[in-house]
């Protein structure tokens, strides 16, 4: 069976050369030797050559998720991606909250932010959602741009 996908060109490479690299990442060649020096970007010396591993390549790639595509999601299950979710409560001796570690400087009111539950119908995977728009007026600004993918 490998040898029909061989056969077809639909081998998957595990090993990049750096010229290979810079197309794999569509960057330049200078951008790669920069990350190297910066490790930023795993790679290996065989001899005088650099080689880079694909896992290596994929792990320097980072996805931003868009506030509409985050709303989207929230609406399915993160363990097995089940689309029913029953809203409820985590119940202990009181309600959970979550408390942001740095918040704006002057706040009137208290920097909790409420949090809703939902349980996957299918594989029993439990949920916390906090409150964005509360989270967003209670975070400094420049924490706020960064969490919407307009970050300095």
């Amino acid at each position: 069976m490998s040898d029909d996908l061989i056969g077809k060109g639909k081998a998957v490479k595990e090993w990049y050369s750096v010229q290979e690299a810079a197309e794999y990442l569509g960057i330049s060649q200078p951008t790669i030797f920069r990350w190297m020096k910066q490790g930023v970007l795993s790679f290996y010396k065989v001899g005088a050559s650099t080689r880079f591993s694909r896992e290596g390549l994929d792990a320097v790639i980072e996805k931003t998720t868009g506030q509409k595509e985050a709303e989207a999601s929230a609406g399915t299950c993160t363990s097995c991606g089940h689309s029913i979710l029953v809203e409820g409560k985590l119940q202990g001796t009181g309600n959970l909250f979550f408390r942001p570690e740095k918040t704006k400087f002057w706040v009137f009111s208290e920097a909790l932010v409420p949090t809703r539950c939902r349980v996957c119908t299918a594989c029993g995977h439990i949920q916390l959602h906090a409150d964005t728009a509360r989270l967003k007026r209670l975070t400094p600004e420049s924490q706020a741009d960064n969490q919407e993918g307009g970050g300095k």
